[in-house]
C-alpha cells in the first residue's frame, strides 16, 4: 500500500519535500495549496515596486510537477486538522492522509492593532504586492493632480514599519525609485515635499545581520535620502497618520507593513503544540509535539532542540528548504527500517540588497558588501527560482532595469482592494 502524504502548502519548504519524493512509488503525494502556483518570496518587493512582473517569481504547480506520476494538486485552502481520523478539512473538500505535513509558513502581525491591520499595506503575498504597487502608482497619479498643498506631503510620504531585510531592500528600491523615474514621469509633483521613512523599534537596521551589514545599510539608505527612524515603533495609524511610540506623528496615505510575522494559524491541532510566534512545536525530526504523523516544516514550526538554536531557527529559506529535504529522507527511512536523521541547520549566511550595485552578504566565517556583494546576491536569487524560462527571464529584466533605470511594467491593473482577503 503506497504510503499517502498530505502537504500543506508550496513554499520552500513543501516543495522541496515533494521534490525529494516525486516518482518514489511507495508515496502517494497530493499538494495543497490555496493558490496553484508557487512563489519566491525574497524578491517580491520587486513586484511590489514595478521592477520585475509577477510571473518571473512564479511557477504553476500543475506543470512544476506535471511528469512525476505519484504527486496531486488540490487547490484548497486549510480549515481545520483531525488527528483522530487521520484527514483534514479544506474549503474545496475533505482529504485524508498517512502522513501530514503542515508547510503553511506566516502571515504578518500586526501585534493587535486594529486600525494598522485594517490600512496598513503588507506584502506577504504575490497578491499583496501586486496591490501595493498599484496603490504606489495611484497615489503617485493623484499626487500629481493634487493642488492642496496641505494635502501634498500626505499623499507623497511612505512609511515603511520594519527594517530587517525586506524593510531595507524596500527602502532601497523606492528611494532609487524616486530618484530615477519619479523626477522624469510626475514633474507635477513637488519632490520637495515626498519623504520616505523606514522605522524599527530596535537599535540598527538588518539587526540580526553583521556590524558591517548594519553600518553599510545605515549609510548607504542616508545617502539616498532615507529617514531612519531606530528605537521606535509604530503604534497606530489614524486619520492618515502614523502615530509613534514616542509620541511624534507622520501624515501619509501609505504605511508599508515588513514589521514582524506570525505562524499561520492550524486548527485541530493540541493547544500544547503551539509555541512563541504561534510556531508549531516539533521534535527534532519534525514531528508536531504531542501528535501522531503529524509534521512541520520551515517557517510555521519552532524546534527548540537543536543546541546551536535553543530559540529555535531563522525563519529563512533556507531553514525550510533543508527542513523539507531532511524529513523527505525520514520518510523514506521508516519506509525502509532505518533510523532517522535529526535535523541540523547548515547556515549557508544570509544577504540583502540596498542599492543598485551595493548589497551586504554574511558568510558563516566573514561578511563583505559593494559590487561584489551585489553580484553574489543576483546569482544566489537566480538560482533557487522554479524553471528555467523564470531564470532567463528574470536575468534579462535585471540587466535591462539596472542599465536604463526604467522598468515598463509601472501598469495599473488592479486598482481595487480585494476586501475579501
Amino acid at each position: 500500500m503506497k504510503k499517502h502524504i498530505l502537504v500543506v502548502g508550496g513554499g520552500f519548504a513543501g516543495i522541496n519535500l515533494i521534490k525529494s519524493l516525486k516518482n518514489d512509488k511507495r508515496f502517494k503525494i497530493t499538494l495543497v495549496d490555496q493558490n496553484n502556483y508557487h512563489f519566491f518570496p525574497p524578491l517580491i518587493y520587486q513586484v511590489a515596486t514595478s521592477f520585475i512582473e509577477a510571473s518571473n517569481i512564479s511557477y504553476p504547480f500543475r506543470k512544476l510537477f506535471s511528469e512525476s506520476k505519484n504527486v496531486n494538486y488540490h487547490m484548497g485552502k486549510l480549515v481545520q486538522v483531525y488527528p483522530d481520523k487521520k484527514t483534514i478539512e479544506t474549503d474545496t473538500g475533505t482529504l485524508s492522509y498517512d502522513y501530514l505535513v503542515l508547510a503553511m509558513g506566516t502571515e504578518s502581525n500586526f501585534f493587535g492593532m486594529e486600525n494598522v491591520q485594517k490600512c496598513a499595506l503588507p506584502m506577504k503575498t504575490i497578491e499583496e504586492a501586486l496591490y501595493l504597487r498599484n496603490h504606489i502608482l495611484l497615489t503617485f497619479e493623484e499626487a500629481s493632480r493634487n493642488k492642496d498643498m496641505e494635502k501634498a506631503e500626505r499623499l507623497q510620504n511612505i512609511v515603511i514599519a520594519g527594517g530587517g531585510p525586506t524593510g531595507v531592500e524596500l527602502a532601497g528600491m523606492l528611494a532609487e525609485m524616486g530618484k530615477y523615474i519619479a523626477q522624469k514621469e510626475y514633474p507635477e509633483i513637488k519632490l520637495g515635499l515626498s519623504h520616505l521613512y523606514l522605522i524599527d523599534a530596535l537599535p540598527s537596521l538588518l539587526s540580526p545581520m553583521s556590524d558591517l551589514a548594519k553600518k553599510t545599510a545605515y549609510q548607504t539608505l542616508e545617502e539616498l535620502g532615507v529617514k531612519i527612524l531606530l528605537n521606535v515603533s509604530v503604534k497606530d495609524y489614524v486619520d492618515g497618520k502614523v502615530i509613534l511610540s514616542d509620541g511624534r506623528s507622520i501624515e501619509t496615505e501609505t504605511l508599508i507593513w515588513t514589521s514582524g510575522v506570525i505562524g499561520r494559524e492550524v486548527h485541530g491541532v493540541p493547544e500544547t503544540s503551539i509555541g512563541k510566534g504561534r510556531r508549531l512545536l516539533v521534535d527534532a525530526y519534525n514531528k508536531v509535539e504531542e501528535t501522531t504523523n503529524i509534521y512541520a516544516v520551515g517557517d510555521l514550526c519552532l524546534m527548540l532542540s537543536e543546541e546551536k538554536y535553543p530559540k529555535g531557527h531563522p525563519q529563512l529559506a533556507q531553514v525550510a528548504i533543508q527542513q523539507g529535504k531532511n524529513l523527505a529522507a525520514n520518510f523514506k527511512r521508516i519506509e525502509d527500517g532505518k533510523v532517522l536523521e535529526p535535523f541540523r541547520y547548515n547556515d549557508k549566511g544570509s544577504m540583502a540588497i540596498i542599492s543598485k550595485y551595493n548589497a551586504v552578504v554574511d558568510l558563516p566565517k566573514y561578511s563583505f558588501k559593494g559590487f561584489i556583494a551585489w553580484l553574489t546576491w543576483l546569482f544566489i536569487h537566480i538560482i533557487p527560482l522554479v524553471g528555467f524560462g523564470s531564470k532567463i527571464r528574470l536575468a534579462l529584466d535585471w540587466l535591462r532595469l539596472f542599465i536604463t533605470n526604467n522598468p515598463s511594467i509601472r501598469l495599473i491593473l488592479f486598482p481595487k482592494r480585494n476586501t475579501g482577503n
